[in-house]
């Protein structure tokens, strides 16, 4: 059994006798389990991420402090089940006490952080005794209430003679549950087993599922159902809130039976609305987070903890922030006032794609956390979820007004919170920084179509873009308007579109600027209705604004100098199908056609690309850019024989037809590790370098761009080798190539310089938590409402598991591959003194030539203690006669590396 932890909560008094003993019995037990050798350093700086010496952790933690939420030391070899006789500490009836009511205990630690006002509860935490017999008798608030409903429970044993309670007993129980996605269903036949088979008479466990919820739904939180029109008109609240018809196009709020025409009605009596939003609210979650003892500290981190060095981790250290802060300054004051950034996308929620559904949950992001808490999804908050069958649009600010009305009351008014770290109350105040979408989705939220000839937002009404004929859609090329005024590009026409290029870039656009583009287009409609949607015109204003949108309610919104962000994740994927589909020259995917060919020759550019007339057919000649069977079969061949560390990347090589040349079903994170990491090494020496050069530039850009760390002089240089690269695709991929996403790199950069790490603005664990509310679909005929349902058990499960520690929790299991401890083979050699454990069964072979080059060349350029050879051998290789084979110099250099090796190993 571990020792007793509760020194860990003296974090903010870290020189106190009693957190000084607590690292030293942490150091104790982490060596009678590991041993003396390093250790994971579990301090808020190295998070269990770096090993280093006792002594060193031993400073580490008094200095910074150990990280809250590290209860279960799993990498000090604690571990689930550990029996008494594996510790030292206190007695052997003491042990039993603890082992008993350690579950007990994490349900006291949930209470009193979830109720923290009731004077019956701080009259004695100890034992939740009643109220004072001095105090005056009034009826309990409905706070007291669920707090005495839940103490009932608490103090109820499971079954006579139990020293586990019913209420720990079914959160566990469910925690499990949520833990082994398992279904109602069968926790229901699990219940029902324990019941009758294994629990004696008398045992107060719930017979199903639906009535242990409803003994813990005091734990969790709710979510309001919100009535909408059928065409996205208008919601059904507030003043319209008893209306049974949409005020603008007139639709009925029910749902009629098609043969009679009356109006459904549920098993409850009540009609069923045709459309219902689900809100959860905001305020009583963001409340939550302070709530928590687990997390509460972590709240302030980015004022407490950040270290402002000139580099960007967090959105913390953005321009944006700082900007926002300047500008803001009460609201700054106050570092546990919370700032939020909102993402949205639809998902179809059914495995069979053919049916066409979307629902668009809308997520809310604290970005107060630390960086290795921020974008977990256990931090994310689901704001609402708007219904289906088909997406919004731009009608998704008429489901966005309960969300909007809650932040403008968190900015103007603030809410009263309880901070559980320093048993304080405050006033939080909260504030949103910008949204996260993909392009579409940016459209949607913005009032800026992302179609047509405007699409690009950044450019807006200065976006530049050619209709091409014969391939029917826009492109967007004149990047040499981004170069310097005197650059030799600017009036080369023969190289690109046979024009030269005088214009200048176009100068982003500020808050009060869109104010006054939009400034018409306050209150239109936007009903699904054709007949009662406000008709704008594009080609008449000028621009591509189909309405104001909704933030600008926000009082602060104008004045960010980012409001939407360009989703680098989808940016990269269009940009690598467009690469990938036209050096392969995939059909259906390339942008080499007889199309683009045909383009090239009306725009009188490129002669030796025209087609040629053979017959009743156009032939079209080779191209640079496409690679040639042979090699097509190199690059295949080099993605089928890929292996790379794992977690690293699905495995390419399932996606790699060697006998067709065929590269498909890629997902969206393998083309961002081949765009930044293997094209480089793939295509080399396959495409000319007029043609390698750009693409390995683009591959450097997006490499930099997505880096954990950014500095501002590294996006300024990315910012102008950017309009260079775009320049040298337009040497060479024809006009067709061009997308707006091509294109919108050109704006990266900067929205970098201003928002931060890319890590915290992109879909990646949008998508990963679309997936998530998936998996919590059980009723296929209310997809809504069973994703409403899964979410409020899975929240308050997620809340429960961060106090307990005698099982395994989301926060505290091991890794998929956990190495510690499975290591049999001790070398002096640090590079050998890894960890592992073997996958599947031992096999003995020996090694090739080019392996063996391989694990020479990792150990010269990773062992430091090669490196006192490896200079004795580069001064013997001078002094050595010119005449010397290649075979004796590679016998010689292997001989000095075999002399390491065995040096190292015998000392």
């Amino acid at each position: 059994m571990a020792p007793d932890k509760q020194w860990m909560n003296l974090v903010n008094d870290r020189l106190s006798e009693t957190y000084q003993f607590g690292i030293k019995e942490f150091l104790r037990y982490a060596t009678k389990k590991v041993g003396d050798r390093d250790i994971r350093c579990p301090c808020v700086k190295c998070n269990n991420t770096y090993s280093r010496s006792h002594e060193m952790v031993e400073t580490h933690l008094t200095v910074y402090g150990i990280v809250q939420n590290y209860t279960f030391w799993y990498h000090h070899g604690e571990r689930l089940g550990e029996s008494d006789s594996e510790s030292e500490y206190g007695s052997e009836g003491e042990e039993d006490e603890v082992l008993e009511t350690r579950g007990e205990e994490d349900i006291h630690g949930i209470m009193r952080d979830f109720f923290p006002t009731l004077d019956a509860f701080n009259k004695n935490s100890a034992d939740f005794g009643g109220p004072s017999n001095n105090m005056q008798k009034e009826d309990p608030n409905d706070e007291a209430k669920k707090f005495y409903r839940l103490l009932t429970d608490l103090e109820q044993p499971l079954y006579e003679g139990s020293k586990s309670s019913k209420l720990s007993t079914i959160i566990k129980l469910l925690h499990i549950k949520s833990l082994g996605r398992w279904s109602n269903e069968s926790f229901t036949m699990l219940l029902q087993i324990l019941q009758d088979e294994l629990l004696p008479d008398g045992s107060t466990l719930p017979n199903s599922y639906y009535e242990a919820k409803k003994i813990i739904q005091d734990l969790g939180l709710s979510y309001k159902k919100i009535d909408a029109c059928v065409n996205n008109c208008m919601l059904y609240w507030k003043k319209y809130e008893k209306s049974d018809f949409c005020s603008i196009c007139g639709a009925s709020r029910w749902k009629n039976d098609n043969c009679s025409g009356e109006i459904k009605v549920g098993r409850n009596g009540k009609r069923k609305p045709v459309k219902i939003l689900r809100y959860f609210p905001l305020k009583p979650r963001l409340q939550r987070l302070f709530m928590s003892s687990k997390i509460a500290s972590f709240m302030r981190w980015h004022h407490d903890k950040r270290v402002d060095d000139g580099v960007m981790r967090h959105p913390a250290d953005s321009l944006q922030w700082k900007s926002f802060d300047e500008m803001h300054e009460n609201f700054a004051s106050k570092p546990r006032n919370v700032r939020l950034g909102l993402a949205s996308d639809g998902f179809q929620p059914f495995a069979h794609f053919k049916t066409s559904y979307s629902i668009w949950p809308v997520f809310l992001i604290p970005y107060n956390l630390p960086p290795w808490m921020c974008m977990k999804d256990s931090n994310f908050i689901l704001s609402m979820l708007i219904p289906g069958p088909e997406g919004p649009g731009d009608a998704i600010d008429v489901y966005l007004q309960p969300l909007i009305e809650e932040l403008q009351e968190l900015w103007e008014v603030g809410v009263e919170t309880f901070d559980a770290s320093i048993h304080q109350n405050f006033k939080m105040h909260a504030a949103l920084l910008w949204t996260i979408n993909d392009f579409p989705a940016y459209g949607n939220l913005s009032g800026w179509s992302t179609k047509g000839k405007l699409a690009c937002p950044c450019c807006n009404k200065d976006t530049f873009s050619m209709r091409l004929d014969n391939s029917r859609k826009q492109c967007f090329m004149r990047h040499r308007r981004y170069l310097p005024m005197n650059h030799k590009w600017r009036i080369d026409k023969k190289s690109f579109d046979g024009t030269k290029e005088y214009g200048l870039p176009p100068k982003p656009l500020i808050g009060e600027d869109i104010l006054n583009q939009v400034k018409d287009l306050e209150g239109v409609i936007l009903s699904k209705d054709v007949s009662k949607k406000t008709k704008v015109s594009h080609d008449n204003r000028g621009d591509n604004w189909n309405k104001k949108s909704i933030f600008f309610k926000l009082p602060y919104w104008s004045s960010l100098l980012l409001r939407h962000n360009l989703d680098v994740m989808h940016i990269e994927k269009n940009i690598f199908d467009n690469v990938l589909g036209t050096i392969m020259n995939i059909k259906g995917k390339t942008k080499d056609t007889v199309k683009s060919r045909l383009d090239l020759e009306a725009m009188n550019i490129r002669p030796e690309l025209h087609p040629i007339q053979k017959g009743d057919k156009l032939v079209l000649l080779a191209a640079t850019y496409t690679l040639t069977p042979e090699e097509k079969h190199t690059f295949c061949m080099f993605l089928k024989q890929l292996k790379v560390p794992d977690g690293f990347s699905s495995n390419i090589s399932h996606c790699v037809n060697i006998k067709e040349h065929k590269i498909s079903g890629l997902k969206t994170h393998d083309c961002h590790v081949l765009l930044q990491h293997l094209f480089p090494l793939a295509l080399r020496g396959l495409l000319p370098k007029s043609i390698c050069e750009p693409l390995f530039e683009l591959s450097l850009f997006f490499k930099i761009l997505g880096a954990k760390t950014l500095r501002v002089d590294e996006l300024e240089q990315i910012e102008s080798q950017i309009a260079m690269t775009l320049c040298k695709l337009e040497m060479n991929f024809p006009p067709s190539f061009f997308d707006v996403m091509v294109h919108l790199p050109i704006h990266l950069a900067l929205e970098a310089k201003i928002a931060g790490p890319v890590q915290y603005r992109w879909m990646y664990p949008i998508e990963g938590e679309l997936y998530e509310l998936k998996q919590l679909i059980r009723n296929l005929a209310c997809p809504e409402g069973s994703i409403a349902e899964g979410y409020i058990a899975k929240e308050c499960m997620t809340l429960c598991s961060r106090y307990f520690t005698n099982i395994e929790t989301k926060f505290n299991r091991l890794n998929r591959i956990h190495d510690d401890g499975c290591q049999e083979y001790k070398s002096e050699l640090l590079i050998f003194s890894q960890p592992g454990r073997a996958l599947g069964s031992v096999m003995t072979r020996d090694l090739h030539m080019d392996e063996w080059e391989q694990a020479y060349l990792f150990v010269m350029k990773n062992c430091d203690a090669v490196q006192p050879f490896l200079e004795e051998y580069l001064q013997v290789q001078a002094r050595a006669p010119l005449q010397m084979s290649n075979e004796e110099s590679d016998r010689r250099l292997q001989r000095y590396i075999n002399m390491t090796i065995v040096s190292c190993r015998m000392s």
